[in-house]
Formats: C-alpha cells, sequence, structure tokens
C-alpha cells in the first residue's frame, strides 16, 4: 500500500533519506548543497543563482512567517528542490500571503520534509556537494540513485542562460527620473535588491541580457557598469568573460559573486570547485586593507583560484576567514573592483552596504 505524502532523497553515492513531501509533487534532480542562513528562505528560493541545485536549509523549522510578494529576489522560485526538517503549518506575519507549502505549490517546486537535515548536512560537508534526486513518485531507491548519477553535472553548464532577461528593462522602483547616475547592469541572474541598492544610491539602472556585446553597453554611455550574480559554472559562459574583457578600462565596473568570477577570469585567474561551496548568511570576510571583519552572504560553489592572479596591478582586497579563500579584488590603475559575497543581501547585518557606495564614488571620480 502507497503511503500518502512519501518523498525520498536519493544522493549519486547511494546516500538515501526518506521523508514526506510539500510543495509539488513529481521528481526532480539537481545539485544538493546546504544553505547556514536561520531566515530568508524566500530570499533563497527566489535566488537564480540557486539554479540547477537543491537546497537543504540547515535551521530545523522553515516556513513559519509565510511568503509574501513583496520579498522575491527575481521573477519566480529557480530553485530545483527544497528540503527541510519541518515546514511550518502556520504562517505567523502580517505580510504573509501564502503559507511555504502553498508557494512551492503555486510554483511547482518539490519539497521534502522530516529527514536528518544535520546529518544531511554532515555527510555532504565530507563528501561534497553531491547529485541528487527528489521523488514523490518513484519508490524504488535504485532507480532513483541511477537516476541521480545520470543526471546531469553543473561542471561546464550554461545556466546562465536559463536565467537572464530576454531583452533590456529599465528599472524604477521608486519611480524617480532624477537619478544622477546611469548604471548599466549585466543580468548573469541579478537579484532584485542589487537593482534596489544601485536605486537608493541615485542610480537610473538599465538591465541587460547576459549575452549583450560589450559595443552594445557602451554605446549607451553609462556612468558605470554591474556584473551581477548567477548560477552554475562560470567557465560555461567564455562569452560573457570575452566581452568583459573589452569593457574593462572603458568605464568603472563593479563585479558582485558570478560577475566577480568574470572579471577574475577576464584578468588570467583560473577557477576551481570548491567542495561544498558556500551558502549562507553569516560567512566571515575580512577586508585586508583596513583589517575588518564582515558577516557576509554568500552563494557560490566556484572560486578563483588566489594564487592565479599574478599581475602586480591587482590588488587582493578580501579573504573569507573560513577557508582563505579569495573574496574581493580591485585593480589598481583601473576603475575595477569586484566581491565574491552579497553585498547586497542583509538577513540581518548590512555589514557590506559601504561597497555601493565605493561604486558611486568611482563613478563620481571618472564623470
Amino acid at each position: 500500500m502507497k503511503i500518502k505524502n512519501k518523498a525520498i532523497l536519493a544522493l549519486e553515492d547511494g546516500t538515501i533519506f526518506k521523508g514526506k513531501s510539500f510543495g509539488a509533487a513529481g521528481e526532480t534532480v539537481g545539485e544538493v548543497v546546504f544553505n547556514t542562513s536561520l531566515s530568508g528562505y524566500q530570499e533563497i528560493l527566489t535566488d537564480p543563482s540557486y539554479k540547477g541545485q537543491i537546497v537543504t536549509m540547515t535551521n530545523p523549522l522553515i516556513g513559519n512567517y509565510g511568503v509574501n510578494p513583496e520579498d522575491v529576489e527575481s521573477r519566480r522560485p529557480f530553485v530545483e528542490g527544497f528540503i527541510v526538517k519541518e515546514c511550518s503549518r502556520i504562517s505567523s506575519s502580517w505580510r504573509s500571503t501564502l503559507t511555504l507549502d502553498e508557494y512551492l505549490k503555486e510554483n511547482n517546486i518539490i519539497g521534502i520534509q522530516g529527514i536528518d537535515t544535520r546529518a544531511l548536512t554532515k555527510h555532504i560537508r565530507i563528501q561534497g556537494a553531491l547529485k541528487g534526486v527528489i521523488s514523490t513518485e518513484d519508490t524504488d531507491t535504485e532507480s532513483l540513485i541511477q537516476k541521480a548519477r545520470a543526471s546531469e553535472s553543473l561542471v561546464g553548464k550554461d545556466l546562465v542562460k536559463e536565467v537572464s532577461c530576454g531583452k533590456p528593462y529599465e528599472w524604477n522602483e521608486l519611480k524617480s527620473n532624477t537619478k544622477k547616475y546611469n548604471v548599466a547592469v549585466l543580468d548573469l541572474g541579478v537579484k532584485y535588491n542589487i537593482l534596489r541598492k544601485l536605486e537608493e544610491h541615485n542610480c537610473k539602472v538599465t538591465v541587460f541580457p547576459a549575452a549583450t556585446g560589450a559595443d552594445d553597453i557602451l554605446k549607451q554611455n553609462p556612468d558605470g557598469i554591474l556584473l551581477s550574480n548567477g548560477p552554475g559554472d562560470p567557465e560555461g559562459i567564455l562569452y560573457v568573460v570575452e566581452n568583459v574583457k573589452k569593457l574593462i578600462g572603458k568605464k568603472p565596473v563593479f563585479g558582485i559573486c558570478m560577475g566577480h568570477h568574470m572579471i577574475t577570469m577576464a584578468l588570467g585567474g583560473k577557477m576551481f570547485k570548491l567542495k561544498f561551496g558556500h551558502h549562507g548568511g553569516n560567512h566571515p570576510v575580512k577586508d585586508l586593507k583596513t583589517g575588518r571583519i564582515s558577516v557576509s552572504v554568500q552563494n557560490h560553489g566556484f572560486c578563483c583560484d588566489i594564487n592565479s592572479l599574478g599581475s602586480d596591478k591587482i590588488e587582493i582586497t578580501h579573504i573569507n576567514l573560513n577557508d582563505n579563500t579569495l573574496e574581493g579584488i580591485r585593480h589598481k590603475e583601473l576603475p575595477l573592483f569586484s566581491v565574491q559575497f552579497h553585498p547586497e543581501a542583509s538577513p540581518g547585518p548590512h555589514d557590506t552596504d559601504y561597497l555601493f557606495s565605493d561604486f558611486v564614488r568611482m563613478m563620481d571620480e571618472r564623470r
């Protein structure tokens, strides 16, 4: 007899977790990662950088304040699946319009709850990020393991084309026509809060698809260019790297997360895949110039080898204190800097918001 609401998570190494389904029914595959944020699940679900991944939340209770239409980071959820210890049945917030379960159903996202997310997280930390499948339909564990093993890897895959906008558009949430700076944003999977932060810093924002050529951006004569976050393997979008090479030195450029990857690769940096990635809202980052330690939001599975940036014109500005990986650079001669973390995100601390002011200052100096 079939058990109602049964769901199974199978990993490519043969590990099985059995739980209960919530959200949509069906089957989904992706790279299984974990996120250490205590809240912000709606922002995580709608972050385009999670395209291709199944996200495990380490906080044991998720969904307790529901979902609302204001806190989304993109046009829809992009995660392939969602794993929690317990999905709250109650939405205790006056802003909530849907429960988490209803929201996932509405957007056809498959979830599994009732499994030991601590054991799953420890397993990923030891084995590394693994391909996996969540199913509410197939109860044959051997079949599911084979499906996980046969699923596509993120390595070398262009996921940016699946999340980027289809045509240029202007972001004008504040409905103001008196902004001082014109900023072109290359949409590699941009989060809305990056656009909000730019607008708050007196920027008129025009968003361009990821494949937009450098000449098409430059003929708009922007005061600055921001390269956004995005999903997957940076080496899967070498066409963006080639365009970034043509933008460097022409205008002030600021890169965030995937945008940071594009800049470091354009400057000769080499990428490598992190064992289990950096995903969460509590990663300590050190500013090497000031010595200040910031609590940062991070979401990336790839990183630039800090030793591959050999030019004496490139200054290392930030490092991750958990593993000493590269978190930020600045060019000593050209108007260019980038960070691996997300300065637009603030799950409590606003420690890294100053980088938007740095970008505005850079544009001011070159107007």
